[in-house]
């Protein structure tokens, strides 16, 4: 069966589609020995090389078992391969592989800490982030200050921002003792900064945030910042139905 080849070694864990559609425009992907174009579509069996080199994970036959890590982020790393100024990334501490690569499902800044997932399969990657999924994630917010029930109507009902509207799911006080207190809050996005950038734009000041939940997914309690988890089959599928995809194998029951 034919697939569009940005959507074929997504799935082989070679890179999000976006990448993929950045290596189409630099003329980087051949497809039997040709330039390969927007669209188009492929079947496993062709040869196709990245920069004049084989990749042998995109075909059919050595297409590895698509890999999820939870990932507990702690504060102080950023969520990119490398990094110009010399600060820890989240990649240095996951497991190494061979055939694939792990795809970061959105980003978390370098002061926020919580779960992030991590994945091999770059179509479950863009469906999770994808704005139309609408996946909620979850965040414990410490605030500076009391905040009063009309900000907290005013979270829920929306605010403008820079980049257009936006707004809490739900928010619910959770607590706190001297001049800090917790607060539970959803979102249905996953823009830029749009938990610190709401908070602020009622004038309230954030001194702490963990994501604590993304879609069906619970930062677990045991796992220690810096460490990850991997998921096991129930949890997997779980994901998959999530984002509208069937789980690897599915279809052969």
């Amino acid at each position: 069966m034919a697939e569009r080849l940005q959507k074929f070694l997504a799935a082989a864990g070679l890179g999000s589609r976006r990448e993929i559609d950045g290596w189409i425009a630099a003329g980087r992907l051949q497809v039997n020995g040709k330039a390969a174009v927007p669209g188009q579509k492929v079947s496993g069996v062709e040869r196709i090389t990245l920069d004049g080199r084989p990749l042998r994970q995109a075909t059919r036959r050595h297409r590895p078992k698509p890999r999820v890590l939870l990932y507990h982020k702690p504060v102080g790393e950023v969520c990119t391969r490398t990094d110009p100024q010399g600060r820890p990334t989240v990649f240095e501490s996951l497991p190494r592989i061979t055939g694939a690569r792990w795809i970061s499902v959105g980003r978390l800044d370098i002061d926020t800490s919580g779960l992030l997932l991590f994945t091999t399969d770059g179509e479950l990657a863009n469906a999770l982030m994808h704005p139309s999924g609408g996946l909620e994630r979850e965040y414990a917010v410490r605030i500076r200050g009391p905040v009063s029930p009309e900000v907290l109507d005013l979270l829920r009902a929306g605010l403008q921002l820079d980049d257009g509207p936006g707004r809490f799911a739900s928010v619910d006080a959770e607590g706190g003792s001297g001049a800090n207190r917790w607060y539970r809050v959803c979102v249905a996005e996953g823009r830029n900064r749009i938990v610190r950038r709401l908070w602020e734009a009622v004038g309230c000041q954030v001194s702490r945030l963990i994501r604590v939940r993304f879609g069906p997914l619970r930062l677990p309690r045991h796992l220690p910042r810096g460490r990850f988890a991997e998921l096991n089959p129930r949890e997997a599928a779980g994901l998959y139905a999530a984002a509208g995809l069937a789980a690897p194998g599915a279809d052969a029951r």
